[in-house]
């Protein structure tokens, strides 16, 4: 079984025996640690779990909405994405915008354009310790939708590899976080694609690390399953500023998905 899986598991079986039983601010009641790191070399394959099918295409569709700085539901539902209906349909908002969320702030946070400024560090200045985009921009939060989860990802350029780490504030381990893991591993080929590193490692950084009280089950039967090889990824980044890119899994052989509710 691949290394993602195996930590990834042990992240559940961490969370089920050891978390602390909480409320939340959605009511439905969470199983919670503080502090945890899961890592993954990004030579072992595209970073997706086998032990319950992703929804690759979703994921894809959310970052590109990113990546265009974009921040309304329509491009999402153009593209039959609905992972963030429930927080627009509890907004209350009607002209469909969820609010300067993640998008707004990588690409325009108090007028500057935090990925573009990236880009040109990682080339220009690779040893620099500033190749940092934060979507926590306090000033506008209360006008946000949902405030960002993972709030912001680092970059690290050593013997012409490029390693990227995001930090997390709140992680919904059973639904959320398998897409993180593999949105940002799809961010740092792209931004390898744009400058030219190979890829190096990718990390993850949770604070609040938590199953909600109705996916204990669901987290429960994952733990039993046994991953496959991880796949690979065959990747065409046509303009990065543009969300636009081709992205296709090449043999990935994954368990069934593990259906559970979403909580908002």
């Amino acid at each position: 079984m691949n290394k993602l899986d195996i930590d990834y598991k042990n992240l559940l079986s961490d969370v089920i025996e050891m978390g602390v039983d909480k409320d939340d601010r959605t009511g439905t009641g969470t199983r919670s640690i503080f502090g945890a790191t899961i890592r993954h070399n990004m030579s072992d394959g595209f970073p997706i779990l086998t032990t319950k099918k992703v929804a690759f295409n979703t994921m894809v569709t959310e970052l590109k909405w990113f990546l265009r700085g974009d921040t309304n539901i329509e491009y999402l539902h153009k593209n039959n994405c609905h992972i963030w209906d429930g927080d627009y349909e509890k907004s209350g908002r009607t002209d469909g915008s969820l609010g300067p969320i993640y998008g707004k702030q990588w690409r325009d946070i108090n007028g500057i354009d935090q990925l573009e400024n990236l880009i040109t560090g990682l080339i220009s200045n690779p040893n620099s310790r500033r190749h940092l985009v934060s979507a926590w921009n306090v000033e506008e939060l209360d006008q946000m939708t949902l405030p960002p989860c993972h709030y912001s990802f680092q970059c690290y350029v050593a013997n012409g590899k490029l390693s990227l780490m995001w930090n997390q504030r709140s992680a919904d381990l059973f639904l959320g976080v398998p897409f993180n893991i593999s949105s940002y591993g799809l961010l740092l080929l792209l931004l390898c694609k744009e400058t030219g590193y190979e890829p190096g490692e990718l990390i993850g950084n949770f604070g609040d690390l938590h199953l909600y009280q109705n996916h204990l089950e669901q987290a429960m039967e994952q733990t039993i399953r046994d991953g496959y090889d991880l796949p690979e990824i065959e990747l065409i980044c046509y303009d990065i500023y543009r969300g636009d890119f081709d992205a296709e899994l090449i043999n990935y052989k994954s368990h069934p998905a593990i259906k559970a509710p979403l909580s908002n």
